[in-house]
């Protein structure tokens, strides 16, 4: 199933109305959709270089979007919302994200996995489902989704214009890890300094 809808995405991507389908995967897969907009998005700018703006806001705005959806399927389709954190094998580790968001280190926790999930491999959709599902802060979620799917978006859209095949080929054999390996450096960061002005400030 998961080949079949990764060549039908890399089919749209070269179809006239791309940019209409790219929006559509974009908003889907933030919330039960498996393919990520990525496999979309790279062969769309080498073949609209001048695009790539224009690619890249297209799919950040669209998969916020998307996260506000499955923000919305969390909080208020508990069972749909259930149904997919099982599909993707999270439900049992839902009462204890919410467990931890009791203290305020929890909360801040809960920003650097949303962050990750925005910006890794790691399943996004999963993520605004959950942070539905246990009430976060959804003007916070949403700030968090910009930052994180928008920089994630930026770096595939303009890499992907600048290197071309290149890239491609990169992304395919070492794509997951250093977008797993840059996310975790940045919360790594972030939580040097929020613990410094925590103690020092």
């Amino acid at each position: 199933m998961f080949n079949t809808l990764y060549k039908k995405c890399l089919d749209l991507a070269a179809h006239k109305s791309s940019k209409f389908y790219l929006a559509i995967v974009s908003f889907i897969e933030s919330s039960f959709f498996p393919i990520p907009p990525d496999v979309m998005v790279i062969p769309m700018v080498i073949s609209r270089k001048n695009d790539f703006i224009k690619i890249f806001l297209i799919t950040t705005i669209f998969s916020v979007l998307g996260g506000i959806l499955g923000y919305f399927i969390g909080a208020f389709f508990f069972d749909i919302g259930i149904q997919i954190m099982s599909f993707y094998g999270y439900e049992d580790k839902l009462i204890k994200l919410k467990n931890n968001l009791i203290s305020s280190d929890g909360f801040y926790a809960w920003l650097g996995i949303l962050f990750l999930a925005g910006f890794t491999p790691l399943p996004y959709k999963v993520f605004t489902i959950a942070s539905g599902l246990i009430g976060f802060n959804i003007i916070i979620f949403v700030l968090i989704s910009l930052i994180s799917r928008g920089l994630r978006f930026f770096i595939v859209s303009y890499l992907s214009y600048k290197f071309g095949d290149l890239f491609t080929q990169f992304m395919s054999q070492h794509g997951s890890k250093w977008f797993t390996i840059f996310g975790i450096l940045i919360v790594i960061i972030g939580m040097i300094v929020y613990f410094f002005f925590k103690f020092y400030a």
